[in-house]
């Protein structure tokens, strides 16, 4: 008898995870579905202008075309990537999949991440080789392509500036294009080096400076998918505060198991126990909990399991011993 009024005490006391409709979930299915029309123009301008540069780069013999080339290629790829994974994060969740496919938005920044880092590091590379003998570059054709390669970068990036705060995966693709607006504006300066000094090491030491210059910021990004996959808070998430925002709604007297995590950019999920007085009603508690939750802090995905302070051991006791 004691194990069978314990077993239900705590069923009844257990909050089952909050999946309603909510202001926070609708907007995050809004970006994604504004940031799909937005990567499939920004994947249109980028294909086709890459072939034209990949072309230019080996015709006027310029490194720095070149590499805008390649991480032209890396942004189709990684582009792609991201459509890929907004489409996919739409699928509704099943039996297997609880949460949805969310976290192959963050798997598509991750892979994009890497992909520009290895790109920007044989660029790296290539440019150390060329500055024992840079080749004769013309100039000409080279700022040309390069002005053009400069309008398609910007014209990108402004489709997907509004959404690169809001999506970690467009973010990621924010981050390659304008990677490329960068490295457009240093074949531009090279070429301009090159046409009135003849000086053709600038082709080379311009591109070891931008493939730097990418690969530091492109390590926040890494970083960060990384810490989304691996469940950590939030790197800016004050759980400090949020422990003493519960100790606030009536009758908790203690929380404890806080987690707090993300499953994808802008979605964050949370779990707790909260130790209740005994005279407190549960689910007034648990109201006022969630109330806040999602009003102070923008979390509505929620695990809260209620725990009476007099009981709580006893119980756990019982439990383990029958």
């Amino acid at each position: 008898m004691a194990h069978s009024n314990c077993e239900h005490e705590h069923n009844q006391q257990e909050s089952p995870e909050q999946t309603q409709p909510n202001k926070h979930g609708h907007d995050h299915f809004e970006v994604r579905q504004q940031s799909r029309s937005k990567l499939t123009i920004v994947l249109a301008l980028t294909t086709g202008f890459m072939l034209v540069e990949a072309v230019a780069g080996w015709y006027t013999g310029s490194l720095a075309l070149i590499a805008d080339a390649g991480h032209m290629l890396g942004d189709v790829a990684a582009l792609a990537l991201a459509l890929f994974a907004v489409w996919l994060s739409s699928k509704p969740a099943g039996r297997s999949r609880t949460y949805g496919f969310h976290r192959s938005e963050i798997l598509a920044a991750l892979a994009n991440s890497v992909l520009l880092v290895v790109i920007s590091i044989a660029i790296f590379c290539e440019a150390i080789h060329r500055f024992s003998l840079p080749p004769e570059i013309q100039s000409t054709p080279m700022l040309v392509v390069a002005v053009l390669g400069l309008i398609v970068n910007l014209i990108s990036m402004k489709l997907l500036g509004a959404h690169s705060h809001g999506s970690l995966n467009a973010k990621a693709a924010y981050l390659e294009v304008f990677s490329d607006m960068l490295a457009s504006c240093a074949v531009i300066l090279a070429g301009l080096v090159i046409m009135f000094t003849g000086w053709y090491l600038a082709d080379p030491i311009l591109s070891a400076i931008l493939s730097i210059f990418i690969v530091s910021r492109t390590w926040g990004l890494l970083k960060e998918s990384v810490e989304i996959l691996m469940e950590s808070a939030p790197r800016e998430f004050d759980l400090e505060a949020l422990s003493k925002a519960f100790l606030t709604a009536d009758g908790v007297v203690q929380v404890h198991d806080l987690h707090v995590w993300t499953i994808t950019s802008g979605l964050l999920a949370m779990s707790c126990h909260l130790t209740i007085e005994p005279k407190a009603d549960s689910q007034v508690v648990l109201d006022q909990v969630n109330a806040l939750l999602a009003k102070d802090f923008k979390i509505s995905h929620t695990t809260i399991q209620i725990e009476l302070a007099n009981s709580e051991r006893k119980c756990n006791d019982i439990c383990a011993v029958s």
